[in-house]
């Protein structure tokens, strides 16, 4: 299993409130070993990673996890 976190950046530079409360709960919690990965979602740039998994899978909020399992499509 893959866990993908997808945290937002937003038109000012500054991070989503919610993605800093989520990653904080996670580091304390001592979950975010589990995470695999984390994109960044920059509504800056529309070829940011976060963002066209955004699309793709039709998320319009962020922070969003994405998690694959072998031999499923996410």
């Amino acid at each position: 299993m893959k866990i993908t976190l997808v945290k937002k950046i937003l038109k000012d530079g500054s991070p989503c409130k919610k993605c800093v409360d989520v990653l904080s709960k996670l580091e304390e919690s001592g979950y975010m070993s589990r995470i695999d990965s984390v994109l960044v979602a920059d509504e800056r740039d529309p070829d940011s990673e976060g963002l066209k998994v955004a699309i793709a899978l039709k998320v319009h909020r962020a922070p969003f996890f994405v998690v694959e399992r072998e031999g499923e499509e996410p």
